[in-house]
């Protein structure tokens, strides 16, 4: 990649930009960019001294910005009608998308690729912990907020990358990866890819990219050539004697020279402990150090919006997550119940995109069915215009659990409220996150 001077972000508020922003700033370069609102990320960055603007002017584009010393990075969300964008495009300013940029910082160094429709930020986040703990020149690019660091960029190392190897718009072909893992290949992004076929037919492309299958890790039920990993005998890297003790998983693991004994884990779930054995055998594959690996695993915090505690009292407990798919909020309610068995729960959810919507209705509708009571809110557009048809109403009407309702926005916290629910879970990728803070703020005057 051409050494430009400076970079300019259209989109710099998302999870995946910003992290970008974070790293270029890092190594010394004049970061810019636009996004559509201010954000708790965008102050963030702001602070640390990038120059940020939120409305789609030509001329908050500074004059020193010139196509032979900025690099234009650009996001999917953005529409094509975005005067700022256009301008680059006439002005012959070098564009890249966020994905292709990616591919090129990695290229150069060692890259470990995390890909799977499920638990890519999480487990990207712990190995990018062991490493960094574990003093590895690295630097991970994390799609959430890792509470350890908070920040969704994790050291600033030259030699070796850590990176979500995201599906969306078949982007992590773009990857260089010399170590892989591949979570899971559940349908999703439909109006990317078509079908479920076709979206395995990109995985197995990705898989491909690693020649040696010592080298690329996934659970034993994907039926791919690769380390598997799990809970089962036969897995080359297991998980078991499972204990939770104080709220920790306390486990040991079998690897291919030798067991792992006590480990300690402080993240609910099995998803989350099958993330932490994904990491774990990356990482020794690596190189890492056992005592370096156990270390780390006891320490890691978890990431923002997965799974994260925002109250935790013995009669009061709010949790935020961004399961936006109906696999990842069946795995947010097991762990529910796995550590409140005998406490009433209630779920929020906020649908992501319309297109996601249509194509998972009955499995939306299972997933949330699961749970004591159910407040659903109106679709998050994203980046897309309605479909006719597709609408909360009709996703309420097919949830089997009689204790359900629809309610505006302004309405959710006084839902929440009047519910005698002690378990409360806040679940979506739009903007409900940031709903939390005012409803963390209402339940605890309430007490």
């Amino acid at each position: 990649m051409k050494e430009y001077k400076n970079i300019f972000f259209i989109g710099i508020g998302g999870i995946g930009m910003s992290a970008l922003a974070r790293y270029f700033h890092s190594v010394g370069k004049s970061v810019y960019g636009y996004d559509r609102h201010q954000s708790e990320l965008t102050l963030e960055l702001e602070k640390m001294g990038i120059s940020i603007h939120y409305t789609d002017d030509l001329n908050n584009i500074p004059d020193s910005l010139t196509k032979e010393n900025t690099l234009v990075i650009i996001t999917p969300a953005v529409p094509k009608s975005h005067s700022q964008w256009n301008y680059f495009i006439d002005n012959e300013f070098e564009i890249k998308k966020r994905s292709e940029v990616l591919g090129l910082i990695t290229k150069d160094t060692y890259c470990f690729a995390v890909a799977g429709t499920h638990g890519k930020t999480t487990t990207t986040g712990i190995l990018g912990h062991i490493l960094y703990e574990s003093g590895v020149d690295v630097t991970a690019f994390v799609g959430g907020i890792v509470e350890n660091y908070h920040s969704n960029l994790i050291g600033n190392g030259k030699t070796v990358t850590v990176v979500e190897a995201d599906e969306f718009d078949r982007s992590f072909l773009r990857l260089h990866p010399d170590m892989a893992c591949i979570n899971s290949m559940d349908a999703d992004h439909l109006d990317i890819y078509g079908d479920k076929s076709h979206i395995e037919e990109s995985f197995i492309e990705f898989a491909n990219k690693i020649q040696d299958k010592n080298k690329l890790f996934t659970p034993s039920e994907l039926n791919l050539n690769a380390t598997k990993i799990g809970f089962s005998d036969s897995d080359d890297f297991q998980a078991k004697n499972i204990k939770i003790q104080n709220g920790a998983y306390v486990f040991d693991v079998k690897t291919k020279t030798g067991d792992i004994k006590d480990i300690r884990f402080y993240l609910p779930g099995k998803h989350n402990l099958t993330n932490a054995l994904t990491a774990l055998s990356m990482a020794k594959t690596y190189g890492v150090s056992d005592e370096n690996i156990k270390k780390a695993l006891e320490s890691f915090k978890g990431i923002e919006r997965r799974f994260s505690y925002k109250i935790k009292t013995d009669n009061l407990v709010l949790i935020d997550d961004y399961a936006h798919h109906p696999t990842e909020i069946n795995a947010v309610y097991t762990a529910v119940k796995e550590l409140y068995p005998n406490k009433k729960n209630v779920a929020i959810f906020q649908p992501h995109l319309f297109s996601r919507t249509r194509d998972f209705l009955d499995g939306f509708a299972a997933s949330l069915s699961q749970f004591d009571e159910v407040i659903l809110l109106d679709i998050y557009p994203a980046r897309e215009l309605p479909i006719e048809g597709v609408t909360s109403e009709v996703l309420l009407g097919k949830i089997n659990n009689p204790n359900k309702k629809l309610v505006p926005k302004e309405e959710l916290n006084s839902s929440v409220l009047n519910s005698n629910a002690q378990i409360v879970v806040v679940v979506g990728a739009g903007d409900i996150g940031e709903m939390v803070i005012s409803l963390k703020k209402d339940l605890e005057n309430k007490r």
